[in-house]
């Protein structure tokens, strides 16, 4: 025997040689499975430290051996040495059958214990787990401390579909997935008490998060509760969070607006509630405004959220206050429909005037504008009928006619007439034009109102605020009224415009005459010498004597006493300037006129406006004669001798 190039030489007796060649891996191997010798090969190439992939390969062969024979637990044992090398789904492929099932499930555990399970083998070990009803491994694998063995929302979600809705609970609750741990609380077994107290036990962001997204389900069924949370998350500041950090920014009402679109009763309860606490929170517009369409809303429906009215969740009715749901249903038990009428009426009435208190502290004296929409304010009130809101919001922004039209459409004449005595006193900053608009409504009222216009006439004759004529045109158009509605007022004025006659024909009379005195004086001084008689001087009273200053005016004065002005008398220039300065800005008027025109439009009498203009010269042909008048009397102040 000899041994070289690595082969084996037999020289036999026979003096024949006989060559000896140790043949490779692949094909022992071969020859090894041909004959089922699979345990051979095993110990072969472990012997020979092949590779991992390599040692795979022989005990899959092996495995796939067993499953032909049908020795499934002993197969699976050498697939379960393959995995990391062998794919997943080529076993899970051969033991998905029912009977296999516990194989099966062996193998997904072991795949998860080395972390290679993917979502989709969670859900199959976890629904190998719910088939077999094996709580005692469910609760194994659910409560294994490593979390990062399965997908923790697939475990989830499995579980749920499983109805096992406390192995679901537990891995949401451990893994932080607080909205599945409350879904499955609120919409599988309906614990709403349950999910309250979980959400009280998150900080004050998760909460609010978990409330938006669940509100809904809690409002329906705990009303009360869920309002005591959200006043919680939206009030209490300074609560310190997990972090040691203080909580600034608290959520805002108007965040859970939506959670209330079918239960507004509870919106107004939360509402009232969060308003009486916080006085100045930066949302007080928005919640202002939800408040006044709950208030003023006719059956308490909320429109800007709810589109339907009616809706899956029932009538409306179900969501009015605890107390006065009671006795409704007491009313409807015994059959008294009118009762449950008045109920609700009562109850409406109540809304509506704490709609009328919220217009008003909503609205401070001090502020120019108020907590609310207006114009949503007033829209809101027109549609509900609501007058003494739309009352007020119109006298508040000084619509005194709009005012009165709300009274003329009502036909309240007594509220009308006591609307413009507080509205029409221009000393308190009211509108005198009020009455006159007063005046043509029963003008044109066409029925008998003669009590309220002797009323009306009494204020318009006071303030006189209309010419006669005026008033006699107005009340014509109505047939109803006669002439002894307003015989003693036209008597009246006519009796006090006959006093103005006589006294303007006695001013014109004392005019004409001084005016006769003043241009006989102006001819004497142009045509007659004066003689100058004083003896002392008008400023110093003493003697006066040379030399000396005359005037026209028929002031005298030393020469010292003047000093450098001897061009006018000192006595009279001031009243001379005074004049001087009337008649410039009287003709820097004159060329002013849109204020020429505003006076005549705001007067009374606008024909009085015109003639005070003419009376004063400011309206003329030309400008000669204004400036020849002034020369005289300047001529005449500064003459000296």
């Amino acid at each position: 025997m000899l041994c070289e190039w690595g082969t084996i030489v037999l020289i036999m007796a026979d003096k024949s040689a006989l060559f000896i060649v140790e043949k490779d891996m692949e094909s022992k191997l071969d020859l090894l499975f041909k004959k089922n010798l699979y345990t051979v090969a095993i110990n072969l190439v472990q012997s020979q430290q092949a590779d991992a992939v390599a040692t795979a390969e022989v005990l899959r062969k092996y495995g796939d051996h067993l499953y032909s024979k049908q020795d499934y637990d002993e197969a699976m044992a050498q697939y379960i040495l393959t995995i990391g090398h062998l794919e997943p789904s080529y076993v899970i492929q051969k033991f998905l059958d029912a009977q296999r099932i516990y194989n099966l499930t062996n193998y997904l555990e072991k795949l998860h214990e080395k972390g290679l399970a993917s979502k989709d083998h969670t859900t199959l070990l976890l629904n190998c787990y719910t088939k077999l009803k094996d709580v005692d491994k469910l609760d194994l694998f659910i409560k294994s401390e490593d979390e990062h063995k399965f997908d923790v929302e697939t475990a989830i979600r499995v579980c749920r579909a499983a109805n096992y809705h406390e192995h679901a609970m537990y891995v949401a609750k451990k893994s932080g997935k607080h909205e599945w741990y409350l879904k499955i609380l609120l919409e599988d077994l309906d614990r709403y008490d349950e999910a309250l107290q979980y959400i009280n036990s998150l900080d004050p962001s998760q909460a609010g998060l978990t409330v938006e997204e669940y509100g809904k389900i809690l409002v329906e069924h705990k009303p009360k509760e869920t309002i005591q949370i959200l006043m919680r998350l939206c009030t209490e500041e300074g609560e310190s969070a997990k972090g040691g950090t203080f909580i600034t920014m608290l959520p805002s009402p108007v965040d859970f607006l939506n959670i209330f679109v079918h239960h507004p009763q509870s919106l107004m309860e939360f509402l009232e509630k969060y308003t009486n606490k916080v006085k100045d929170s930066p949302a007080q517009v928005e919640i202002h405004n939800t408040l006044m369409e709950l208030y003023l809303s006719h059956d308490l429906d909320f429109p800007s959220l709810s589109q339907t009215g009616s809706n899956e969740n029932g009538d409306l009715g179900t969501n009015r206050g605890s107390n006065a749901a009671a006795t409704t249903s007491r009313t409807e038990s015994n059959g008294n429909v009118l009762s449950d009428d008045a109920i609700e009426e009562k109850y409406r009435k109540e809304r509506r005037r704490k709609g009328l208190i919220l217009l008003k502290n909503a609205w401070p004296a001090e502020q120019e504008q108020p907590l609310y929409d207006v114009d949503l304010a007033i829209i809101l009130c027109e549609m509900n009928s609501f007058k003494e809101g739309l009352l007020y919001l119109y006298e508040k922004m000084k619509l005194y006619k709009e005012v009165i039209a709300c009274y003329m459409q009502a036909h309240d004449h007594e509220g009308l007439i006591a609307c413009c005595k507080r509205l029409g006193d221009s000393g308190k900053g009211g509108d005198p034009s009020l009455w006159a608009d007063l005046l043509k409504y029963f003008g044109e009222l066409g029925e008998d109102c003669s009590k309220e216009v002797k009323e009306v006439l009494t204020y318009i004759e006071r303030d006189d605020m209309l010419p006669p004529i005026i008033v006699l045109q107005t009340l014509s158009r109505n047939p109803c009224l006669t002439l002894s509605v307003i015989k003693d007022y036209i008597a009246r004025k006519l009796e006090k415009e006959s006093k103005l006659i006589d006294e303007d024909r006695i001013a014109i009379e004392k005019y004409q005459e001084e005016t006769s005195a003043m241009r006989k004086e102006i001819q004497d001084l142009r045509t007659n010498a004066r003689i100058f008689q004083l003896s002392k001087c008008t400023a110093c009273t003493f003697t006066l004597d040379l030399p000396a200053v005359h005037f026209m005016c028929m002031h005298s004065f030393h020469q010292r006493c003047l000093g450098d002005n001897e061009k006018e008398c000192p006595e009279c220039a001031p009243e001379y300037r005074s004049v001087l300065e009337t008649k410039r800005n009287l003709e820097q008027n004159s060329k002013n006129q849109d204020y020429f025109f505003q006076q005549v439009r705001s007067s009374k009498n606008g024909f009085s406006v015109i003639a005070e203009y003419f009376g004063k010269g400011i309206i003329s042909k030309t400008n000669k004669g204004s400036s020849e008048a002034i020369k005289p009397t300047n001529d005449y102040s500064n003459g000296s001798f």
